[in-house]
């Protein structure tokens, strides 16, 4: 048995103002210093006001948020008292408005031990609505967080199902003014989303027709987003596309690539999105050489050659590269540029960081530790996986 999880999801044209629908006392607003200079928080705002809903910011968040940002927003919080809780921003904002909410109900849980195990009895004080400013982490379709422990340098990736948001507001207009490489790194973190929900061991019909769209849409739109950021109509899609896949993996989980740039994010500090998308065309090759894969599906979903399972592997893996080149993105660490001294003495702990990692046993193919550090090698040196 298994379990399809999805907020309410409100998208397109003016979906903000879905806010002057609610009914509550108090809104606490997750989010970071750029949304505040952007306007985004005080639109936001405005609509809740509309309301008659009153609103405290918290604009605090970091990128590659921490656990400490997670334990002061939730103090915040408590402090406030809120009814809603709106996490506004990138994956970042997101993820500590749903580690925060949960720590402000529960504050005798430890951030380390948020799992989906566990009935933590969220929504006695607080309901969840996740805003997205970007097209990639889809984490307002997920129950999944991750924040980074400071002290030893590594990402934890947490969730339960109870972290699921209640609503999740798409709309394009908050994404109009994304710069091209944000758009490109958050891009790639959607298809990576899309193309290890359908590998995932945990994949399922539900999920596959939506990692599939997801897929279609980022191919499609991601450069025409990337070259001309006015175009509203491939914003609109990949906007969608972003929710589409974290609809698709958060349902069936993410893999080897989430695993790998977890542990790359973590200690060279890469943008998330830029990282896992490195890392696809890598993880692709060795999934397929163990077998069980179904690459020449999405190969096929997206027109290109796909005789057999080896063939559409390798056309989606050429695809994935021309897509990188044409948003001007790394296709190997040493382009990053990451020095090859300072790799090779991160080596042994990127290795145990994504031993650790939870999406490292998701797909059909797990590494062993040599294979891990090889394919950390074989990722520097741009070579392509033949183990």
């Amino acid at each position: 048995m298994w379990y399809f999880a999805s907020p309410r999801i409100v998208f397109g044209q003016d979906a903000l103002s879905e806010l002057e629908r609610l009914q509550g006392r108090q809104a606490f607003i997750v989010t970071d210093p750029t949304i505040v200079e952007l306007g985004f928080a005080a639109r936001v705002q405005a609509h809740l006001e509309t309301a008659g809903i009153a609103s405290t910011l918290f604009a605090q968040v970091e990128p590659e948020p921490s656990v400490q940002t997670a334990l002061r927003c939730a103090q915040a919080m408590t402090a406030c008292e809120p009814d809603w809780i709106i996490g506004l921003g990138g994956g970042s904002s997101l993820d500590i408005a749903k580690a925060a909410w949960l720590l402000y109900e529960r504050p005798d849980v430890e951030p380390a031990d948020i799992n989906p195990f566990q009935d933590f009895g969220l929504r006695a004080k607080a309901r969840l609505i996740a805003i997205p400013t970007t097209s990639g982490t889809g984490s307002e379709a997920t129950y999944a967080t991750v924040l980074t422990d400071t002290q030893e340098n590594r990402k934890l990736g947490l969730g339960t199902y109870e972290l699921l948001p209640d609503i999740a507001i798409v709309d394009p207009s908050l994404v109009t003014s994304l710069p091209p490489h944000i758009t490109a790194d958050t891009g790639m973190d959607a298809l990576t989303h899309a193309i290890e929900g359908y590998i995932s061991i945990n994949h399922n019909d539900f999920s596959d027709g939506l990692c599939l769209k997801a897929t279609q849409l980022v191919f499609q739109y991601l450069p025409r987003a990337y070259a001309d950021g006015d175009d509203a109509q491939a914003r609109e899609h990949m906007h969608n596309a972003a929710t589409l896949a974290g609809l698709g993996f958060g349902n069936s989980m993410a893999m080897l690539a989430h695993a790998m740039g977890h542990s790359l994010g973590a200690l060279f500090h890469i943008p998330h999105g830029r990282a896992v998308g490195l890392f696809l065309p890598y993880t692709i090759e060795y999934t397929l050489n163990g077998g069980g894969t179904r690459y020449a599906d999405i190969a096929y979903a997206l027109r290109l050659p796909a005789q057999d399972e080896p063939q559409g592997a390798a056309q989606l893996v050429q695809a994935i590269r021309a897509l990188q080149r044409r948003l001007d993105m790394p296709t190997r660490l040493a382009d990053i540029p990451i020095s090859r001294s300072a790799f090779q003495d991160a080596l042994p702990r990127l290795v145990a960081n994504a031993e650790t990692d939870t999406s490292l046993i998701m797909g059909p193919r797990i590494p062993t530790s040599d294979e891990l550090e090889k394919l950390f090698l074989y990722a520097f040196e741009g070579q392509s996986v033949d183990f």
